[in-house]
């Protein structure tokens, strides 16, 4: 047999990677925790339909995990980001979430996290060679 690596944006292939990996660590959870994998969006669309914001995250195992949350500069400061964040939070609770995670960098919104109960459990350093990344989690039980 003769293998070999290649680099690609292969959806087959990355799709593959992502369920095996499910399944392996679908051994290592409780049963209840089983097919708990679900995507997340929720979008700010002004009366154009066009997007000016959002919140991307998923549902997997006991937790949800926010991987973007963006508001669009000119709305910022109204209240849009919190209404996102709120929103996730109520999904994650609805689906028996126990924490929520995310990250951000420190030009970014610790701040907006913190103000909303999310605490610090791991940064890096020399990210960008001067920020640093931030790693927070709000627990919901």
């Amino acid at each position: 047999m003769n293998l070999h690596i290649t680099e690609e944006l292969d959806r087959h292939a990355k799709k593959f990677v992502d369920d095996e990996l499910y399944k392996f660590n679908l051994k290592h959870f409780p049963e209840d925790l089983g097919g708990r994998y679900k995507e997340i969006g929720i979008f700010i669309k002004d009366d154009s339909g066009i997007v000016r914001g959002g919140l991307i995250g998923s549902i997997c195992w006991n937790w949800l995990e926010i991987h973007t949350l963006f508001v669009d500069e000119e709305i910022r400061k109204h209240g849009y980001g919190t209404k996102l964040l709120v929103q996730a939070e109520n999904i994650a609770l609805e689906k028996n979430c126990d924490f929520i995670k995310l990250d951000t960098l420190s030009f970014q919104a610790l701040g907006f996290y913190e103000k909303h109960g999310y605490t610090v459990f791991g940064t890096l350093d020399n990210v960008g060679r001067e920020h640093k990344h931030y790693y927070l989690k709000k627990d919901l039980k």
